[in-house]
């Protein structure tokens, strides 16, 4: 599975950004997809993860409220609409896909696209 990340940059406090995440087009499942986020100096954390049909999600504490995930399997692309975005959500995003079909709040996830910058200045 190749999943390309997509619509990182620049933004001010306050202000949304949404993040896309494609698997390629060879790909004929939907996989549970999930968005991870490393800061400067720090270790990569978990963000968001929707299951299989998007009937399901997961989100850390510091974003419920803030961030919607959500997938559109027709186009094979799941986003990350960001709101109220804070200093504290500069990061690279990363999109992960899982093989398996467990979804629970430790899902493990198997592939890993190339992450995208967010930048948030206050």
């Amino acid at each position: 599975v190749q999943l390309q990340a997509s619509g990182g940059g620049l933004v001010l406090a306050g202000g949304s950004l949404r993040l896309s995440c494609a698997a390629s087009a060879r790909t004929s499942n939907n996989y549970i997809t999930g968005w991870f986020r490393q800061a400067p100096g720090k270790e990569r954390e978990f963000v968001a993860s929707i299951n299989r049909s998007g009937g399901n999600t997961y989100y850390t504490e510091s974003v419920k409220g803030r961030f919607t995930i959500s997938r559109d399997n027709a186009k094979k692309t799941v986003y990350l609409q960001m709101n109220s975005l804070k200093p504290d959500d500069t990061a690279v995003y990363y999109c992960a896909a899982a093989d398996g079909t467990s979804f629970t709040a430790s899902t493990r996830f198997d592939y890993w696209g190339q992450g995208t910058l967010v930048t948030v200045s206050s």
